[in-house]
């Protein structure tokens, strides 16, 4: 995104020269000349910094109190340098023991990350996305586009599943339909879909193909029924560390023995570790991203992992696609947005995809069987 006119501001304060001394661990500079330097446009950015973390951080950027040219690269800086390790703001204890503590993500809070989030308008998320609506990481092995990637990940999926026609799917968190879609078209199969966002489900029942498919709006623990395969992509981030073994119960009893179950998911490096408290308020209410060891500990003596697949890094690619897409787009939103929302959706999908170019975040493909498949289960890719 382009800066800010208003002009750089030297501050010296204690505060300031300890973030500068924090940022030159990473190759970062207080109006340096590099892409990726911080650029002050205001004072107290330091403090807030510091006294909120990256809470503090995102907000002074959302007001244009900083800028940096390539904020993804700043990200990916600051992350592969570890910095955050140094700046643990005492308020954001609360934050961490509460969620940690209580189950934030219920049946009934877990319909406000769609509110908030997924209802902001079909439109808006059309302009940002692929033609399928695939608001989830793409596999750009052999794509040369966005659209590409997303197709070569929905065929993926359907490959490591084994599709068959007249199979019967389920899609847990189905966002806007594109994998039942795709996967009615190419393979001939019945899906069924859950969601908990009232404009995704309204988009995926009007488009064309609904003879093999049925979009429900519902909690997925209210799904009680068998199924040849199941799918869940990009949806187990809002599932909660307390439900895990939950969901998982829910896959087992709605699964056929036969079956298989692929779970596409963010992961963290770190067990015990919470959810950023900047995405939390801003983007993803009660998010809560699983760690490898968290999610077998969900499985135990329900499912065998017969694969697991990372392929992280390509979703800083997608998150780069996806803020190009949008940037393009932004005069169409801007009169009934407004600047603050630009700066915090361009800070969203940057910081994100500087997150994954550092390889502090990864995705996961997990294909789990029942009962383990006889003679092992081969690898597609």
């Amino acid at each position: 995104m382009q800066l800010q006119q208003t002009p750089k501001i030297t501050v010296d304060t204690r505060l300031t020269r300890e973030a500068a001394e924090l940022l030159a661990k990473a190759d970062i500079h207080l109006n340096g000349r590099a892409a990726w330097d911080m650029q002050l446009r205001k004072p107290g950015v330091p403090e807030r910094a510091f006294a909120s973390g990256n809470l503090g951080l995102g907000e002074a950027y959302m007001d244009g109190d900083w800028d940096a040219q390539q904020l993804d690269e700043f990200f990916c800086h600051l992350l592969r340098a570890r910095v955050a390790d140094d700046v643990r703001p005492m308020r954001l204890a609360f934050h961490a023991l509460y969620a940690r503590l209580f189950n934030l993500q219920t049946e009934r809070r877990a319909w406000m990350v769609g509110k908030e989030h997924y209802d902001l308008g079909n439109a808006f998320y059309a302009a940002m996305l692929d033609p399928r609506m695939t608001y989830t990481c793409g596999y750009w092995k052999d794509a040369g586009n966005l659209a590409e990637a997303q197709e070569a990940k929905l065929d993926l999926i359907c490959r490591k599943l084994g599709l068959e026609p007249g199979m019967r799917v389920l899609d847990i968190g189905c966002g806007w339909g594109s994998f039942m879609r795709y996967a009615a078209e190419k393979y001939q199969v019945q899906c069924v879909g859950v969601t908990i966002s009232k404009e995704q489900a309204a988009y995926a029942r009007g488009m064309p193909g609904g003879e093999r498919l049925d979009f429900r709006l519902q909690d997925y623990r209210d799904t009680d029924e068998k199924f040849d395969r199941i799918v869940s992509i990009g949806m187990f981030e809002h599932v909660g560390h307390k439900n895990h073994r939950t969901f998982m119960e829910v896959a087992h009893r709605c699964l056929e023995d036969d079956g298989l179950f692929l779970l596409h998911t963010i992961g963290k490096n770190k067990r015990h570790s919470t959810c950023d408290p900047w995405i939390d308020k801003y983007i993803f209410p009660n998010g809560d991203l699983p760690s490898l060891g968290q999610i077998g500990d969900a499985m135990d003596d329900l499912f065998v992992a017969e694969d697991l697949h990372n392929f992280g890094a390509d979703y800083d690619k997608t998150l780069m696609a996806w803020h190009a897409n949008f940037e393009q787009a932004w005069p169409r939103f801007a009169a009934q947005l407004g600047e603050r929302f630009h700066r915090m959706w361009s800070y969203y999908l940057l910081s994100c995809a500087g997150a994954f170019r550092a390889r502090d975040l990864q995705l996961w493909q997990w294909v789990l069987s029942k009962q383990g498949v006889l003679g092992g289960y081969e690898r597609v890719s």
